[in-house]
């Protein structure tokens, strides 16, 4: 079994450039895969490995500037959720677009696992899922608003359009590890809104410390790994990958009309030309023809 670590971290980095090198070599050392990204705000991402691996790479990152009370949350899988490792510098360790949101200066109010049920049910709440559309469709939490977006980039301009929608309401939000609703609290704050709140953790802590019998979430959790989803207990789910345009989708999807490995599912089958498919199956040729060698090809990863 892999253990898999998803971590993130506000903090500043004075110069987080001349943290990417060491970070690498301690992950390659260990045989670590995944992405970690470095950004003057902090740190984020998801790696995978064995468990001394894992624990040297979380030690490593709790000894960088502000990362001593470093938070991360732990599942595992059954077979390598990552292909290759990457570390990378970016400006933003989650990609909001607003320069002046600032989660460490402030942020919504965590509430615990235990406690999001009552939260959520209460009347004079709304609750906002702030992923992906392709996300939320495989599942969320019952009652939630789903703002539709294709990226986070996109969440400020939707509350500016609907904002109207939650007067004299408390906002709470979530995400699937807290990320995202560190920037979207600070910045429902920013505009204005009083009583905001997030999932402390996210979906995946939820999902790993509430029962099903207890349980306000409805489906899986769309996963950035080979697992593509999880479940309660952090069980792996039942949805794989269209490698053509990266959507989840279930086993019995195969059996549609507009699925062809590598090339279409019922999500895309209308959003390609015919030179992309051509394209696709081209790639997926060379994904077959690399399989029957006993050789990797990270085009069908």
């Amino acid at each position: 079994m892999y253990t898999v670590a998803a971590l993130y971290h506000f903090t500043r980095f004075a110069e987080p450039a001349a943290l990417r090198a060491p970070l690498r070599a301690v992950c390659a050392a260990h045989g670590i895969t995944g992405t970690l990204l470095l950004a003057p705000e902090g740190i984020n991402g998801t790696v995978a490995g064995d468990r001394a691996g894992i624990d040297a790479v979380l030690a490593h990152i709790r000894a960088l500037p502000g990362c001593a009370d470093l938070e991360w949350k732990e599942s595992t899988a059954s077979n390598p959720p990552f292909p290759r490792l990457k570390v990378r510098l970016k400006r933003e360790i989650v990609t909001m677009g607003q320069p002046g949101v600032d989660p460490r200066a402030r942020a919504g109010s965590y509430v615990a696992p235990a406690d999001w049920n009552d939260l959520i049910r209460a009347p004079d709440v709304a609750v906002i899922d702030t992923r992906n559309a392709y996300e939320v469709a495989i599942g969320t939490f019952q009652g939630a608003v789903d703002p539709g977006t294709d990226s986070f980039r996109d969440f400020p301009a939707w509350w500016e359009k609907n904002k109207h929608r939650f007067h004299n309401k408390r906002i709470a939000m979530f995400c699937t590890g807290g990320i995202r609703c560190e920037k979207s609290t600070s910045y429902l704050l920013e505009q204005g809104v009083e009583d905001v709140y997030h999932l402390r953790g996210g979906i995946l802590k939820y999902l790993e410390e509430v029962p099903p019998e207890h349980s306000a979430w409805r489906g899986d959790c769309f996963v950035f790994d080979r697992r593509v989803s999880v479940g309660h207990g952090l069980r792996e789910g039942p949805h794989e990958l269209c490698h053509a345009c990266r959507r989840p989708i279930l086993p019995a999807d195969r059996a549609r009309a507009e699925y062809e490995q590598g090339v279409s599912c019922h999500h895309c089958a209308d959003e390609t030309s015919p030179d992309d498919k051509t394209r696709f199956r081209e790639r997926q040729r060379q994904i077959t023809l690399a399989q029957a060698r006993g050789e990797k090809h990270l085009g069908g990863v």
